[in-house]
């Protein structure tokens, strides 16, 4: 930990992993000038919710740390799956915890076989360099650093901790139906694709672990380039314009790069390899200095134009015409 640190966080679940993490970092805070306070998120998804929250609060006793429950609710039919709903809550919570309690950094449990089985999802789902490099041991979000100390641990190390500290203290962690539910993607992973890896290639976790810390490193000199590349395309001052006739005579895989890159940095979202390819198209189509000519490609609440020569991104709608601020009810606002 940084030398600065005070305080410090724990995501804990109630399972094994961030459990054991919990027990760790608790007795390195004893012998350090920083303060540790677990985190618990109570997406209320299952009857066994309340449960978990009991079990992590009598952990922080057991190790007299503070522990704050954080309850959430979490949109079922946000369009966006259950999981991945799930996730977006659970981080607001943290963050909005991390604010209250004055905290920088947060400890995350993910160890060597959740980092395999990231890779695993990403490839099946497409991900390209970026994708692949999986999590990050250090991650920064809306103002906290994520730490994950772990991603070199393999799990049979941390489920022989927590059978160790069972057997000591009596606490036991909680068990998460839905890591045995295959209508979840990564529960899905585990039981029908995981099994048969273990037979056929034992250790493969600690190889696609390695995989990742090289996905890392290409994505990260893909990163250099497309940063350098775009300073070359003359951009705006606000980076939110560059030369179009510049950008045509780079590369097919640099002019996507370069795009990826640039959208990346006004916060939109990453598009398909289908849309960013209809984006190339229409940008290849279009006159350099085609001043009636103009095109409007929209993606997540960003529009890319290109007027009189230039690559433009903008906020859409745009902000005139968004209209008036909906008239809250009576006895609202």
């Amino acid at each position: 930990m940084p030398a600065d640190v005070r305080a410090v966080g724990v995501a804990v679940s109630g399972g094994a992993d961030s459990a054991m993490l919990a027990v760790h970092a608790a007795a390195l805070a004893r012998g350090a000038a920083w303060s540790l306070h677990l985190l618990h998120v109570h997406h209320g998804l299952f009857e066994t919710a309340d449960a978990w929250a009991d079990t992590v609060q009598a952990l922080g006793d057991a190790l007299q740390v503070p522990v704050h429950i954080l309850r959430v609710q979490v949109p079922v039919d946000a369009g966006k799956g259950i999981e991945a709903a799930a996730r977006q809550a659970r981080y607001a919570a943290l963050s909005q915890a991390a604010a209250a309690l004055g905290l920088r950094h947060i400890l995350l449990a993910h160890h060597r076989d959740d980092q395999a089985e990231t890779v695993l999802l990403r490839l099946l789902r497409g991900a390209g360099p970026a994708g692949l490099s999986a999590m990050a041991p250090r991650v920064e979000r809306d103002g906290v650093v994520y730490l994950r100390p772990w991603l070199d641990v393999p799990r049979a190390r941390v489920l022989a901790a927590a059978q160790d500290y069972a057997a000591a203290q009596g606490w036991r962690p909680v068990q998460d139906p839905s890591n045995a539910d295959v209508r979840y993607t990564r529960a899905a992973l585990r039981t029908m694709l995981v099994p048969a890896l273990d037979a056929r290639w034992p250790g493969w976790q600690g190889i696609l672990a390695r995989h990742a810390r090289l996905a890392d490193e290409a994505a990260r000199i893909l990163d250099e380039v497309a940063r350098d590349d775009l300073a070359a395309l003359d951009p705006s001052v606000q980076g939110d314009s560059f030369a179009l006739a510049l950008w045509r005579r780079l590369s097919p895989p640099r002019q996507a790069q370069v795009l990826r890159h640039w959208l990346g940095l006004h916060g939109a979202r990453m598009p398909t390899e289908a849309r960013l390819a209809e984006l190339m198209k229409q940008l290849r189509q279009l006159h350099s200095l085609g001043h009636d000519r103009q095109m409007t490609w929209r993606q997540d609440g960003h529009a890319v134009r290109c007027v009189r020569g230039r690559v433009r991104i903008d906020p859409w709608p745009p902000a005139d015409e968004q209209g008036p601020d909906p008239v809250p009810p009576p006895g609202k606002g």
